[in-house]
């Protein structure tokens, strides 16, 4: 009796990889294959099957539908996952796993692109949200002059995440004079951030939420941007105000969004007070958050202690708790899932930090 094949030459490729292919987002029988052998490699899976699309010629591998496509270490992947929601910085990361800082970096980065993908997938057969909770995590890149605000929204009946953007802010507060003058000298050699950055942002953010809803209720604090931002929706809003000063327990309408915020920064290094772990691009940041995003909605419990169903759950998006395995399945494609247009931005890493010389975007044409 032969012995049965591996799984991975059994591959069946779903679609042809190549973003400029007819049948790359349009699947069809008309679209056909070729086996093209298999090469071997040192990690699981040993042999690899390859293919080349007999439309317009591009070969592949059953590996060009993974996530770990192009990883010398690919159970760095899941590691790295697990590490950075941890509470563990990046160069933390690298020593636990004895791998470069820069390794890290790019790990986390191409986590968070497919985290934005996943997401999307899975908000795409849902229905639409009707109450929300919405508010800005404050944190700073860089330095403490360059501060900027993670836009968040949260379902207050499932704990369910919906969607962040950011917004840059000008430095605020108690500062002396020296610190006044160095935050003119910055502006003047950088520019000031955009006054209405935080409702541009907040109306993404309330725009994918409630995006398909006739009617909404929406919590949020006494910011004075949050009102312009629901007046520019096409649903009708029930907007209510509570005084950042109310008692925040349990009983407290801003709940969900203080217990994430909460959250966040005790999950996310990059985000704690006084912290030397801070983010020295937003758009780390953002890659980062988009990696905690995931995992508290479809793969952690909603509470702790008497509940076994995640947030995901909960909202009907998935119907059992995933792994960070299950996460990290299958490669997605950004031309096979539509992004909100902050969304776009984080993929292609077009979010720059000014005060940096070098902000490099995500140009790879194969790896992902």
């Amino acid at each position: 009796m032969n012995p049965a094949k591996p799984q991975s030459l059994t591959f069946t490729p779903p679609h042809c990889p190549n973003p400029n292919c007819q049948f790359h987002k349009v699947l069809s029988e008309k679209w056909s294959y070729r086996r093209r052998g298999s090469f071997t490699r040192k990690t699981k899976p040993y042999r690899v099957p390859r293919f080349s699309c007999l439309c317009c010629g591009r070969s592949f591998s059953s590996q060009t539908f993974s996530p770990t496509y192009w990883l010398k270490r690919p159970q760095l992947a899941a590691e790295v996952f697990k590490l950075s929601v941890g509470g563990m910085a990046n160069r933390q990361i690298g020593r636990a796993v004895a791998c470069a800082p820069a390794t890290v970096d790019n790990l986390l980065a191409r986590l968070g692109r497919h985290s934005l993908l996943f997401h999307r997938q899975l908000m795409q057969k849902v229905s639409p949200c009707r109450d929300i909770v919405i508010d800005g995590l404050v944190s700073f890149e860089h330095s403490q002059y360059f501060p900027f605000e993670h836009l968040l929204a949260v379902e207050k009946t499932t704990s369910f995440i919906l969607h962040f953007t950011d917004a840059p802010l000008r430095r605020s507060g108690r500062m002396t004079a020296y610190q006044r003058r160095k935050r003119a000298v910055l502006e003047a050699q950088y520019g000031r951030p955009d006054p209405e950055a935080v409702y541009r942002g907040m109306r993404e953010v309330l725009e994918v939420s409630l995006q398909g809803a006739a009617q909404a209720i929406v919590r949020s604090d006494r910011h004075q941007a949050y009102p312009r931002a629901l007046r520019a929706l096409d649903c009708t809003v029930t907007h209510r105000q509570i005084s950042s000063r109310v008692r925040r327990d349990r009983q407290n309408e801003l709940f969900e969004i203080n217990s994430l915020e909460m959250f966040i920064r005790h999950s996310s290094a990059n985000h704690r007070r006084e912290t030397i772990a801070f983010s020295k691009r937003r758009q780390g940041s953002a890659e980062r958050l988009a990696v905690f995003l995931v995992w508290k909605n479809y793969v952690k419990f909603r509470f702790e202690k008497g509940c076994c169903e995640t947030p995901g759950m909960l909202r009907g998006v998935v119907d059992r708790v995933l792994e960070v395995e299950d996460v990290l399945r299958v490669r997605l494609f950004p031309g096979l899932v539509s992004l909100p247009a902050r969304w776009e931005d984080y993929y292609w890493r077009r979010v720059q930090t000014a005060v940096l010389g070098v902000n490099r975007r995500h140009e790879l044409k194969y790896a992902f």
